[in-house]
């Protein structure tokens, strides 16, 4: 069975048939989900819908959305995160992470906000879920930094060998999703090769990095809006792209990855095991 480790299905895009995604995913055998949070407003329904469903949850304040954040609403997520402590489908910090690829975000907003949240992961003792976007070494210098020792999962993974490889050596695997379907993703289908298979798990991001088959352009979005959603129920066609370039069965890559998955989030494992 599948995991996919990073799935906002809080998005807006699954406002109008919600339960027929979630339908389709445990059709297509993807058995767990984890939701992360994107900002304070959205905790507590990340955490709604992960119990409404049986799957799990992370809080946190994303880097896309720290400079719409309110005073006092790392303190929001600090409360969250100590309310729910003991909730056992609250399995990781984030999303948080660094984003220097979209303009206009302030680099020192971010660097707070991903850092006081590494270290409130640090407080509660759970991994984080980092956003890496443009951003890998100074992700590694702040967990360094901080001297954080949960780990977690890189999400979207896109930085080269010798980042990888610094992420797996402070306890991270790295999530790899739809851009493994194209073939023109040189540098990270490299890497999803190369890597120890200890240090890959599966995810969609869903609703966004679609696969090949479900890429439009910027055209074709326009006039069909919409149609390019990503969902969890395409994550083991994924998946065979992943099993191709390690030369791995279907049924191998989904226990190695859901393995992982567990390794990177222990209260996966426990869920599974009770």
């Amino acid at each position: 069975m599948w995991i996919d480790t990073h799935c906002h299905l809080d998005a807006a895009e699954f406002d109008a048939d919600r339960d027929a995604v979630v339908a389709r995913a445990l059709a297509a055998g993807v058995t767990q989900i984890v939701i992360p949070a994107v900002d304070a407003s959205n905790l507590e329904r990340v955490r709604e819908l992960a119990h409404l469903h049986d799957f799990t949850y992370a809080l946190g304040i994303h880097p896309l959305c720290v400079m719409g954040a309110k005073p006092g609403d790392l303190d929001r997520v600090a409360e969250a995160l100590q309310k729910h402590a003991d909730d056992k489908r609250l399995v990781a910090v984030g999303e948080i992470g660094l984003d220097f690829f979209v303009p206009g975000i302030d680099p020192a907003t971010q660097q707070h906000f991903y850092v006081e949240q590494l270290k409130l992961a640090k407080r509660v003792g759970l991994p984080v879920l980092l956003h890496v976007r443009r951003s890998a070494d100074k992700l590694l210098a702040g967990l360094r930094r901080v001297g954080f020792p949960h780990g977690g999962i890189a999400h979207a993974f896109n930085g080269s060998e010798q980042q990888a490889q610094a992420f797996i050596a402070l306890g991270f695997k790295l999530g790899f999703g739809g851009t493994l379907t194209f073939e023109r993703s040189l540098q990270i289908r490299r890497v999803a090769a190369s890597v120890p298979e200890t240090a890959l798990v599966m995810e969609t991001d869903a609703p966004d990095i679609p696969p090949h088959w479900l890429y439009k352009t910027a055209e074709e979005r326009e006039a069909q809006p919409g149609q390019a959603r990503n969902e969890s129920a395409e994550l083991p066609r994924i998946a065979e792209s992943l099993a191709e370039l390690r030369g791995w069965t279907i049924q191998q890559t989904t226990a190695i990855t859901s393995a992982n998955a567990r390794a990177a989030l222990p209260r996966l494992a426990a869920l599974s095991a009770a």
